[in-house]
C-alpha cells in the first residue's frame, strides 16, 4: 500500500537528502512494514511538486518509551 503524506519542506529535504531516516506519524493509516510512504512537500497551503517515495522498514509503536500511544515512529529508507 501506498500512504501520500504532507510534509514541511524543512522535514522534506532532510529526508530527501537521507539526513531524516524516520517519520514521526498519527497511527490513523494501519502501516505496516514494506508500505511505501510518498512524502509530498507541502508549503503555504499547497504541494509544491516535490516528492519522494520512501519504504516502511520498522514501526514503533506509542505506548512505550515517552511515544504517546496513537503514535508511531516510521523507520524509512
Amino acid at each position: 500500500m501506498t500512504h501520500e503524506l504532507k510534509i514541511l519542506p524543512q522535514y522534506f529535504w532532510e529526508v530527501w537528502h537521507g539526513n531524516k531516516t524516520f517519520e514521526l506519524r498519527k497511527d490513523d493509516r494501519n502501516y505496516v512494514v514494506g508500505d511505501k510512504l510518498l512524502l509530498k512537500e507541502f508549503k503555504d497551503g499547497r504541494f509544491t511538486g516535490c516528492q519522494t517515495l520512501r519504504t516502511i522498514t520498522y514501526i514503533l509503536k506509542g505506548g512505550l518509551y515517552g511515544l504517546e500511544e496513537g503514535y508511531v515512529i516510521l523507520a524509512i529508507n
